[in-house]
């Protein structure tokens, strides 16, 4: 079985590389104020753009808003292979109000595949990137 390279539903649910999972709470006064939103309209707009139309779409992992822009953003900066974005950018978004009215917000990435030597590693400006981010070497 291959899935190098490849969005492939074995690395969605077993995972692959590294799995990471983060989450954050946004007061809803930053949404209203910094986003020019309201709470419910992103949490809405989440599940009818990101999770159905994602799954009507057949989509194997993308349930997300662009993932592979990101991914491929800091897979550039950091000498990794930018063509591991394919699997690499398998994730979840996932949104909900909270009872104060706050954005609850959580992003599942099951196999993100990263280097941490060799390759576009050793560059000058990849090597500060991982550097910096505390992923230099073996």
């Amino acid at each position: 079985m291959c899935t190098y390279k490849k969005a492939a539903a074995i690395n969605w649910l077993e995972g692959r590389g590294k799995s990471v999972v983060v989450e954050a709470t946004i007061p809803q006064e930053v949404v209203r104020k910094t986003l020019k939103t309201f709470v419910k309209d992103i949490v809405r707009t989440n599940l009818n753009k990101n999770l159905i139309g994602s799954a009507m779409a057949g989509v194997i992992g993308g349930f997300n808003a662009h993932a592979a822009n990101i991914v491929t953003a800091v897979f550039l900066a950091t000498g990794q292979d930018p063509a591991q974005n394919v699997e690499s950018s398998n994730c979840i978004t996932l949104m909900e109000e909270t009872e104060e009215g706050d954005l609850w917000i959580s992003c599942t990435m099951p196999s993100i595949e990263v280097g941490t030597v060799g390759g576009g590693t050793s560059l000058p400006a990849q090597s500060s990137c991982l550097k910096v981010i505390g992923c230099k070497g073996g």
